[in-house]
């Protein structure tokens, strides 16, 4: 399988250009966080576990759009709904995390910005909005017009990506003034979120034909190829087409596409679910812990009868 992503060359694979954007990014980051802070209204030191979240979030985009992972979301379906589990379930989480309060806050503040972010990002807004847009998105006639086409993939990942966010905010976020959920609130909002992919995924993972000509079709398979190889490098391999790099069938990489989304969201909101429930469980020992205030002496009152 690697030996035949080598016949698309080192810019393909890796994304130099992409790659020199994150570095870019993450020295801003750093400069932003470290020096820069000064020029931040009331601004606060960053931990190192903040760092380290935002660079993680960074690295795994790269990873996923940069990598030999994004040409295989081209070649093979069940590459890329892994990649989709990730980008859009996996990194906006880390990068809120990643986010202090105080720079978060001078983006999503600007004039613009903060109506519309604090529009999109109330839970049920949120919620309904990625969710939609992601099935929507899977529909095999507009996935197939989306995938074959330069200007519409990169606007349906933005937009993606930005409603991810939106929808991850209400349970990540702490910056005030901003509406988040607590408690059992919380835990009602991830299983609404998995509820609400699952017809999705089900459509993926029982369908007995391929549903995608992006992956099925040899000539709209190379029209989304070239969205990612260059045209002068598509013209220089002969003969190729998607039987080289199937390592299943296509029902069967198209079914497990589908079972990888869930499997991936699972974990992802497993792990949320135990985060909610450990937090839940060290307020209340925290409340158990604090000592009840010391009791008074009771002091028997005196009156006190002014001389005649």
């Amino acid at each position: 399988m690697y030996d035949n992503l080598l016949l698309f060359g080192f810019d393909a694979m890796w994304s130099p250009y992409f790659l020199a954007a994150n570095v870019l990014l993450i020295v801003v980051y750093l400069w932003f966080v470290g020096p820069g802070r000064r020029l931040f209204k009331d601004s606060t030191p960053v931990s190192l576990s903040t760092k380290t979240f935002f660079i993680l979030s960074i690295v795994l985009l790269y990873v996923c759009k940069g990598s030999p992972v994004d040409l295989m979301g081209h070649l093979m379906f069940s590459a890329h709904m892994t990649q989709m589990a990730i980008v859009y379930l996996v990194i906006p989480p880390l990068l809120i995390l990643g986010l202090p309060n105080w720079l978060i806050q001078s983006i999503i503040e600007a004039p613009i910005v903060r109506p519309l972010f604090q529009f999109f990002s109330k839970p049920l807004i949120a919620l309904l909005v990625f969710n939609t847009l992601f099935s929507i998105y899977h529909i095999p006639l507009i996935f197939d017009a989306i995938k074959t086409d330069m200007t519409w993939h990169a606007v349906v990942n933005i937009v993606l990506f930005v409603s991810a966010f939106c929808m991850w905010w209400p349970l990540m976020n702490k910056a005030p003034g901003y509406e988040s959920l607590s408690g059992i609130k919380k835990v009602g909002y991830v299983f609404a979120n998995g509820i609400l992919l699952t017809p999705a995924c089900a459509l993926i993972i029982f369908a007995k034909t391929p549903l995608y000509a992006t992956y099925a079709d040899p000539q709209s398979w190379v029209q989304a190829l070239s969205l990612c190889v260059s045209p002068d490098m598509m013209a220089s391999i002969p003969q190729i087409g998607p039987e080289m790099f199937n390592m299943l069938p296509l029902v069967e990489d198209q079914q497990l596409g589908g079972v990888l989304m869930k499997i991936i969201q699972e974990i992802v909101y497993g792990s949320i679910l135990a985060y909610i429930f450990y937090q839940w469980a060290r307020k209340e020992r925290a409340k158990d812990e604090v000592p009840d205030p010391p009791v008074q002496p009771h002091s028997p009152h005196v009156s006190i009868s002014p001389k005649l």
